[in-house]
Protein backbone atom coordinates (compact mmCIF):
# COMPACT_ATOMS: atom_id res chain seq x y z
CA UNK A 1 0.00 0.00 0.00
CA UNK A 2 1.30 3.39 -0.86
CA UNK A 3 1.85 6.32 1.35
CA UNK A 4 -0.92 8.15 -0.29
CA UNK A 5 -3.23 5.60 0.12
CA UNK A 6 -2.51 5.51 3.79
CA UNK A 7 -2.93 8.77 4.35
CA UNK A 8 -6.23 8.66 2.66
CA UNK A 9 -7.53 5.80 4.96
CA UNK A 10 -6.38 7.65 8.23
CA UNK A 11 -8.46 10.50 7.03
CA UNK A 12 -10.82 9.12 6.23
CA UNK A 13 -11.33 7.08 9.44
CA UNK A 14 -10.71 10.28 11.04
CA UNK A 15 -13.63 11.83 9.10
CA UNK A 16 -15.82 8.96 10.20
CA UNK A 17 -15.41 9.20 13.77
CA UNK A 18 -16.00 12.99 13.61
CA UNK A 19 -19.08 11.80 11.86
CA UNK A 20 -20.10 9.47 14.52
CA UNK A 21 -19.58 12.26 17.56
CA UNK A 22 -22.51 14.46 15.23
CA UNK A 23 -26.24 14.55 15.74
CA UNK A 24 -27.29 13.23 12.16
CA UNK A 25 -30.20 15.07 12.13
CA UNK A 26 -27.96 18.49 12.41
CA UNK A 27 -26.67 17.48 9.31
CA UNK A 28 -30.04 18.11 7.89
CA UNK A 29 -29.92 21.81 9.33
CA UNK A 30 -27.71 22.19 6.28
CA UNK A 31 -27.59 19.59 3.30
CA UNK A 32 -30.63 19.05 1.41
CA UNK A 33 -29.63 16.05 -0.36
CA UNK A 34 -28.54 12.62 0.55
CA UNK A 35 -31.34 11.63 2.81
CA UNK A 36 -32.36 8.34 2.10
CA UNK A 37 -36.43 7.84 1.69
CA UNK A 38 -37.59 8.20 5.68
CA UNK A 39 -39.81 4.69 5.00
CA UNK A 40 -36.56 2.97 5.96
CA UNK A 41 -36.07 2.72 9.40
CA UNK A 42 -34.34 1.35 12.48
CA UNK A 43 -35.64 -2.37 12.75
CA UNK A 44 -34.06 -2.56 16.42
CA UNK A 45 -35.88 -1.66 19.02
CA UNK A 46 -35.15 1.92 20.51
CA UNK A 47 -33.03 1.85 23.02
CA UNK A 48 -30.38 4.10 24.76
CA UNK A 49 -27.55 4.11 26.43
CA UNK A 50 -26.03 4.84 30.20
CA UNK A 51 -25.65 7.72 28.69
CA UNK A 52 -28.87 8.79 26.87
CA UNK A 53 -26.85 8.29 23.48
CA UNK A 54 -29.19 6.46 20.53
CA UNK A 55 -27.95 3.08 20.93
CA UNK A 56 -28.48 2.52 17.31
CA UNK A 57 -25.96 4.81 15.66
CA UNK A 58 -23.81 3.73 12.95
CA UNK A 59 -21.36 5.42 10.48
CA UNK A 60 -19.10 3.28 7.96
CA UNK A 61 -17.92 3.45 4.46
CA UNK A 62 -20.47 1.65 1.98
CA UNK A 63 -20.45 -2.00 0.43
CA UNK A 64 -22.78 -2.01 -2.36
CA UNK A 65 -25.22 -5.48 -3.95
CA UNK A 66 -27.36 -4.55 -6.31
CA UNK A 67 -30.06 -7.69 -6.18
CA UNK A 68 -31.83 -8.47 -9.05
CA UNK A 69 -34.56 -11.60 -10.35
CA UNK A 70 -34.30 -12.20 -6.15
CA UNK A 71 -30.61 -13.27 -6.31
CA UNK A 72 -29.50 -14.38 -3.14
CA UNK A 73 -26.30 -15.20 -4.57
CA UNK A 74 -25.35 -11.83 -5.15
CA UNK A 75 -25.96 -11.34 -1.21
CA UNK A 76 -23.07 -13.77 -0.64
CA UNK A 77 -20.76 -12.35 -3.07
CA UNK A 78 -21.66 -8.48 -1.00
CA UNK A 79 -20.74 -10.23 2.29
CA UNK A 80 -17.69 -11.68 1.43
CA UNK A 81 -16.89 -7.99 0.01
CA UNK A 82 -17.48 -6.68 3.78
CA UNK A 83 -14.70 -5.22 5.71
CA UNK A 84 -15.02 -3.83 9.48
CA UNK A 85 -16.30 -1.06 10.06
CA UNK A 86 -18.17 -0.88 6.65
CA UNK A 87 -21.97 -0.82 5.85
CA UNK A 88 -24.14 -3.12 3.78
CA UNK A 89 -26.17 -1.12 1.18
CA UNK A 90 -28.69 -3.03 -0.92
CA UNK A 91 -30.81 -1.87 -3.56
CA UNK A 92 -33.23 -4.47 -4.17
CA UNK A 93 -34.23 -3.21 -8.01
CA UNK A 94 -37.58 -1.67 -6.93
CA UNK A 95 -38.68 -5.06 -5.19
CA UNK A 96 -40.15 -4.31 -1.92
CA UNK A 97 -41.34 -8.03 -1.18
CA UNK A 98 -38.65 -10.33 -1.04
CA UNK A 99 -36.10 -10.13 2.02
CA UNK A 100 -32.60 -10.31 0.89
CA UNK A 101 -32.06 -10.08 4.75
CA UNK A 102 -32.33 -12.46 7.44
CA UNK A 103 -30.57 -14.15 10.55
CA UNK A 104 -27.70 -16.15 8.27
CA UNK A 105 -27.03 -13.01 6.43
CA UNK A 106 -27.17 -10.62 9.65
CA UNK A 107 -24.95 -13.04 11.32
CA UNK A 108 -22.31 -13.20 8.36
CA UNK A 109 -22.15 -9.59 7.68
CA UNK A 110 -21.38 -9.22 11.83
CA UNK A 111 -19.01 -12.06 11.54
CA UNK A 112 -17.15 -9.59 8.99
CA UNK A 113 -16.86 -6.57 10.82
CA UNK A 114 -19.88 -5.05 9.59
CA UNK A 115 -21.18 -1.44 11.29
CA UNK A 116 -24.54 -2.28 9.91
CA UNK A 117 -26.97 -3.26 7.15
CA UNK A 118 -29.02 -0.77 5.01
CA UNK A 119 -31.71 -2.38 2.81
CA UNK A 120 -33.88 -0.26 0.32
CA UNK A 121 -36.39 -3.05 0.49
CA UNK A 122 -37.96 -5.80 3.30
CA UNK A 123 -35.88 -7.70 6.33
CA UNK A 124 -37.01 -11.14 7.48
CA UNK A 125 -36.53 -13.15 11.12
CA UNK A 126 -37.14 -9.93 12.80
CA UNK A 127 -36.29 -11.96 16.49
CA UNK A 128 -33.13 -12.82 14.96
CA UNK A 129 -32.19 -9.66 13.78
CA UNK A 130 -32.75 -7.99 16.74
CA UNK A 131 -30.77 -10.74 19.16
CA UNK A 132 -27.96 -10.06 16.79
CA UNK A 133 -28.01 -5.95 17.54
CA UNK A 134 -25.97 -5.44 14.28
CA UNK A 135 -27.86 -2.34 13.09
CA UNK A 136 -30.46 -3.09 10.27
CA UNK A 137 -32.68 -0.83 8.27
CA UNK A 138 -35.67 -1.63 6.11
CA UNK A 139 -38.87 -0.68 4.88
CA UNK A 140 -40.10 -3.62 7.06
CA UNK A 141 -40.42 -7.31 7.09
CA UNK A 142 -41.61 -9.95 5.49
CA UNK A 143 -41.97 -13.96 5.58
CA UNK A 144 -41.19 -14.14 1.50
CA UNK A 145 -37.33 -14.53 0.79
CA UNK A 146 -34.63 -13.94 -2.21
CA UNK A 147 -33.92 -17.32 -3.64
CA UNK A 148 -30.41 -19.69 -4.44
CA UNK A 149 -30.09 -17.87 -8.04
CA UNK A 150 -28.51 -16.05 -10.23
CA UNK A 151 -29.68 -12.38 -11.07
CA UNK A 152 -28.25 -11.39 -14.85
CA UNK A 153 -28.26 -7.59 -13.34
CA UNK A 154 -26.94 -8.24 -10.21
CA UNK A 155 -23.55 -6.37 -8.67
CA UNK A 156 -21.44 -5.62 -6.10
CA UNK A 157 -19.29 -2.83 -5.43
CA UNK A 158 -21.51 -0.57 -8.11
CA UNK A 159 -23.39 2.63 -7.76
CA UNK A 160 -26.50 2.06 -6.95
CA UNK A 161 -29.91 3.69 -5.72
CA UNK A 162 -31.17 3.66 -1.88
CA UNK A 163 -34.11 5.24 -1.04
CA UNK A 164 -34.01 7.59 -3.86
CA UNK A 165 -30.17 8.12 -3.45
CA UNK A 166 -27.54 7.01 -5.18
CA UNK A 167 -25.13 5.61 -3.45
CA UNK A 168 -21.31 4.78 -4.60
CA UNK A 169 -19.02 2.11 -2.99
CA UNK A 170 -17.25 3.76 0.12
CA UNK A 171 -19.43 6.90 0.68
CA UNK A 172 -20.31 7.34 3.90
CA UNK A 173 -23.07 5.79 5.61
CA UNK A 174 -25.09 7.28 8.49
CA UNK A 175 -27.86 6.26 10.37
CA UNK A 176 -29.51 6.16 13.20
CA UNK A 177 -33.27 5.93 14.80
CA UNK A 178 -33.89 8.76 13.12
CA UNK A 179 -33.48 7.57 9.39
CA UNK A 180 -30.20 7.13 6.81
CA UNK A 181 -28.28 9.56 4.87
CA UNK A 182 -25.27 8.93 2.45
CA UNK A 183 -22.66 11.58 2.18
CA UNK A 184 -19.55 11.70 -0.38
CA UNK A 185 -15.92 12.63 1.36
CA UNK A 186 -16.33 15.95 -0.23
CA UNK A 187 -19.86 16.70 1.63
CA UNK A 188 -18.91 15.19 4.98
CA UNK A 189 -16.12 17.31 5.06
CA UNK A 190 -17.95 20.15 4.08
CA UNK A 191 -20.51 19.92 6.84
CA UNK A 192 -19.18 18.20 9.85
CA UNK A 193 -17.33 21.14 11.57
CA UNK A 194 -21.04 23.01 10.86
CA UNK A 195 -23.06 20.13 12.51
CA UNK A 196 -20.69 19.83 15.20
CA UNK A 197 -20.27 23.80 15.91
CA UNK A 198 -24.34 23.28 15.84
CA UNK A 199 -24.65 20.68 18.14
CA UNK A 200 -22.01 22.62 20.88
CA UNK A 201 -24.03 25.50 20.66
CA UNK A 202 -27.65 23.70 21.29
CA UNK A 203 -27.49 22.73 25.60
CA UNK A 204 -26.79 26.63 26.00
CA UNK A 205 -30.05 27.60 23.94
CA UNK A 206 -32.03 24.82 25.37
CA UNK A 207 -31.20 26.38 28.99
CA UNK A 208 -32.26 30.05 27.73
CA UNK A 209 -35.50 28.48 26.71
CA UNK A 210 -35.86 26.47 29.98
CA UNK A 211 -35.00 29.55 31.89
CA UNK A 212 -38.06 31.30 30.12
CA UNK A 213 -36.35 33.45 28.04
CA UNK A 214 -38.41 35.68 25.31
CA UNK A 215 -38.36 33.35 22.17
CA UNK A 216 -37.92 36.24 19.67
CA UNK A 217 -34.53 36.39 20.98
CA UNK A 218 -34.08 32.79 20.62
CA UNK A 219 -35.22 32.05 17.50
CA UNK A 220 -34.37 32.29 14.22
CA UNK A 221 -36.61 34.72 12.47
CA UNK A 222 -34.73 35.41 9.26
CA UNK A 223 -33.99 33.28 6.18
CA UNK A 224 -30.27 32.78 6.64
CA UNK A 225 -29.61 30.11 3.79
CA UNK A 226 -29.28 31.59 0.29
Amino acid sequence: MSQASTAELLSSAGLLARLAEVSYPTIGHFLENGFVDPAIQSLLEHSLTEDGIDAVKIAGPAVTVRIVDNDAIAMSRALLALTPGSVLVVDMSGDHRHAPVGAVTVAAAKAQGAAGVVVDGVATDLLELRQTALPVFARGTSSLTTKRVYGTGSAVNESVQCGGVTVNPGDFVLADSNGVLVLSGEAASAVVDLAAASDAAEPAILARIAAGESLDTILALEDTVR
